[in-house]
C-alpha cells in the first residue's frame, strides 16, 4: 500500500499521531515541519529533567485506545498517570460533584502525560518507519490542486531558488491554529476572543494527588489541578501517587504578568482558589502563558486537502477535550482512507473527504457546545445563573444515569 502518498504539514503531536495511524494501515506518507526536529536516540532522556518545568495533555480513554491500536502506549505509559476520579466545584458556591472509576466502572477516565515525552516518542516511532518521511525546517509556499492530486511548494530557507516540490494523492494541514496551508487555501476562519489567558505549569503540593482531577470555577475563569507521575515513577506502576500536579489558570487577559513572574503570589493564589482540596501548594515551576480564543475553519475540506486538529479546530482547554478531538478526527480519517486504498480506489476522492468532514460534524460540535457552554455559564456573575449552576452540580452528583452518560462523552467513548 506505499504507492498512494499522503502529505501532512504540521509535526506536532497530531500530524506525527496522523502519520503513525495511516502507517499502521500500511498507508505511506510524508510529512513537513517548519521547525527543525532535535536530535535524538530510543536511549536519551528515559527520566524526566525538569522536575517542575514541564506541559501536561490529559488524554481521554478513546486517545489512549487509539495510542493502543498502534502499539504505542507501553511506551508511554512510563510517563502518564491515571485519573482515577474528578472533583468539580465552583468556588465560594455549595454546588459540587465528583466522578470515580469504581462506581463508573472503568479502568481510568484517562491520563494526563508529559508533552516533551509524546512528543519525543512519537517522533521515534515516525523516524522508525519505513513509512513516513520526515522533512522539517520547510516553510509552505503554495499548494496547487490538480484532477489527479496536490502540488505542494516549499522552501527549506528564505531562499526562493530553494524552493521543491512534492505531489500526492492528498494534503492534510495539521499547521496549527494560524494554518499557513489554510490560508493558500483561502478558507476563512470564525473567531471568537475569550478575553482570557491560561497560565500553564507544574506545581507540588504536600499531598499526594492519589490520581485525583480537580476542575475548580472561580470569577476569573475556569482552573484545573490534575495528577502527574514522580519525577522518577513509574506510570504503570498501580500504586503512584505523586506529589507533582498540571495546573492551568485562566485569568482575564492583562492579569498575567503577576502569575507569571511571582512564585509566592502564583501560589497563594492557588491556595484561595482551591483551599485544602488539593493540600498546601509548596513550589512552582516555569509558566507559560496562552491567550484564549475558539478558532474554526469554515470548512474543513477543500478538494483534495483537509484541514486538521487546531487548524481545524483551537478550543478553550477547560474541558481538556481539543487534542482528543483531533485525535478521533485523525483516527477517522485513517480508517477511512485505509478502506478507500483496500477497494484499490483513489484515496483523495473529494467525495470520500466530503463523507469524512460530514462524519466528525456531531461529535466535533457537541464538544465545541459543552466547552463554550461550561466557560460562558461558570464565568457569567448573575446570582440566579450562579444558583442555577450550582443546583446543576448537585443535580449531576444526585441524579441516576447523568454521570455514567457524561462520563462516556467525556472519555471519547461516544462521539
Amino acid at each position: 500500500m506505499t504507492d498512494q502518498q499522503v502529505l501532512i504539514v504540521g509535526g506536532g503531536h497530531v500530524g506525527l499521531s496522523f502519520a503513525l495511524l495511516l502507517a499502521h494501515h500500511g498507508i505511506a506518507s510524508t510529512l513537513l515541519e517548519k521547525n527543525r526536529y532535535p536530535t535524538i536516540s530510543p536511549t536519551d532522556d528515559r527520566t524526566r529533567s525538569h522536575y517542575l518545568d514541564s506541559r501536561n495533555t490529559a488524554l481521554s480513554r478513546r486517545t489512549v485506545q487509539i495510542y493502543q491500536e498502534i502499539g504505542l502506549w507501553d511506551e508511554l505509559q512510563s510517563h502518564a498517570c491515571r485519573i482515577d476520579s474528578v472533583q468539580i466545584s465552583e468556588q465560594g458556591s455549595f454546588g459540587r460533584a465528583q466522578l470515580n472509576k469504581v462506581e463508573e466502572k472503568v479502568e481510568s477516565f484517562g491520563q494526563v502525560i508529559e508533552n516533551a515525552w509524546l512528543g519525543r516518542k512519537l517522533l521515534l516511532a515516525a523516524q522508525q518507519s519505513p513509512l513516513v518521511t520526515l522533512v522539517d525546517n520547510a516553510s509552505v509556499n503554495a499548494v496547487a490542486q490538480q484532477a489527479d492530486g496536490v502540488t505542494l511548494s516549499f522552501s527549506n530557507d528564505d531562499a526562493a531558488e530553494n524552493e521543491q516540490q512534492l505531489q500526492a494523492s492528498v494534503l492534510v494541514a495539521c499547521d496549527g491554529r494560524d494554518s499557513t496551508v489554510r490560508q493558500l487555501l483561502n478558507i476563512g476562519t470564525t473567531t471568537y476572543d475569550y478575553q482570557q489567558t491560561a497560565i500553564v505549569g507544574v506545581v507540588e503540593t504536600n499531598r499526594r494527588h492519589e490520581h485525583v482531577a480537580i476542575e475548580r470555577f472561580s470569577p476569573a475563569g475556569p482552573l484545573a489541578v490534575l495528577p502527574l507521575t514522580d519525577p522518577e515513577g513509574d506510570g504503570n506502576d498501580e500504586y503512584q501517587q505523586g506529589y507533582r500536579r498540571s495546573v492551568v489558570w485562566v485569568c482575564p487577559t492583562g492579569e498575567e504578568t503577576k502569575y507569571l513572574e511571582d512564585d509566592a503570589q502564583f501560589l497563594q493564589t492557588l491556595q484561595q482558589a482551591f483551599g485544602q482540596r488539593a493540600g498546601t501548594f509548596v513550589a512552582a515551576g516555569r509558566r507559560g502563558a496562552y491567550p484564549l480564543s475558539r478558532v474554526l475553519a469554515d470548512k474543513q475540506v477543500e478538494g483534495r486537502c483537509v484541514i486538521m486538529g487546531n487548524a481545524a479546530h483551537t478550543l478553550h482547554p477547560v474541558a481538556g477535550q481539543g487534542f482528543n478531538l483531533c485525535m478521533r478526527d485523525a483516527h477517522v480519517l485513517a480508517q477511512m482512507m485505509s478502506a478507500q486504498v483496500l477497494k484499490g480506489e483513489d484515496i483523495g476522492n473529494a467525495q470520500l473527504l466530503k463523507r469524512y468532514e460530514k462524519a466528525r460534524q456531531t461529535d466535533q460540535k457537541r464538544v465545541i457546545r459543552f466547552c463554550d457552554a461550561v466557560v460562558h455559564g461558570f464565568t457569567h456573575p448573575n446570582p440566579a445563573i450562579k444558583f442555577v449552576r450550582n443546583m446543576a452540580l448537585l443535580a449531576f452528583d444526585k441524579l441516576p444515569n447523568i454521570k455514567p452518560l457524561v462520563a462516556t462523552y467525556a472519555m471519547g467513548l461516544k462521539s
